[in-house]
């Protein structure tokens, strides 16, 4: 699993590695909800985050890269609104508030780690609350348009039903997109597609 170093040196270029745009999923998901209080882990350079601000959400995210911090207080800071962003880990974020709705969108993690965080992020759901994610399945493997290459970390819909199982009105899709986000997503890839409900 790439380190801070790397996502420092991802996130270091004048360009930004996923575009200014939110995830499309993410977006027509979080359309259909009231804005109330969001998470987003591992929220890089702040498209999705800052996406959901405008809309009225308040938003708190994180990521353990300090130059994806940068440019997403700098990508807020261009659209007029705030967000909390805070430099942690998948390992040491920890906190006591509760939300309405957490992205998840490409958090890509290994097993164990994964399902204990996929579990924690349960907890910190109201009730009512939603989870949107969307991630690269192991069809992904091989193709060029993102994500990482090794099947550790991408997933499959039955490790994703076994992670959320708590949760009620659980849907996952596994499909083909055509990605245009920015250099580092982009073509044609194999994602999954899961909402669930608290």
């Amino acid at each position: 699993m790439p380190g801070k170093e790397f996502w420092n040196n991802r996130y270091g270029a004048s360009e930004y590695a996923y575009g200014v745009e939110p995830n499309v999923f993410f977006r027509q998901e979080l359309e259909k909800l009231s804005p109330g209080k969001l998470l987003l882990p591992a929220e890089g350079e702040g498209r999705n985050a800052v996406y959901a601000a405008t809309r009225g959400w308040k938003v708190t995210c994180f990521d353990q890269s300090e130059m994806g911090r940068k440019k997403a207080l700098q990508l807020a800071a261009e659209k007029g609104v705030e967000i909390d962003y805070r430099i942690a880990s998948i390992d040491d974020f920890d906190t006591n508030e509760h939300f309405d709705a957490i992205g998840l969108v490409y958090v890509h993690l290994p097993s164990p780690l994964r399902s204990s965080f996929h579990n924690y992020m349960v907890e910190l759901l109201n009730p009512d609350g939603r989870i949107i994610l969307e991630a690269f399945s192991k069809e992904q493997l091989g193709r060029t348009s993102g994500g990482p290459q090794d099947l550790q970390l991408l997933y499959s819909i039955d490790e994703l039903e076994d992670d959320f199982n708590e949760l009620e009105d659980l849907s996952i899709e596994e499909l083909e997109v055509d990605l245009m986000e920015g250099p580092f997503h982009e073509g044609k890839a194999m994602v999954l597609r899961l909402i669930a409900n608290k």
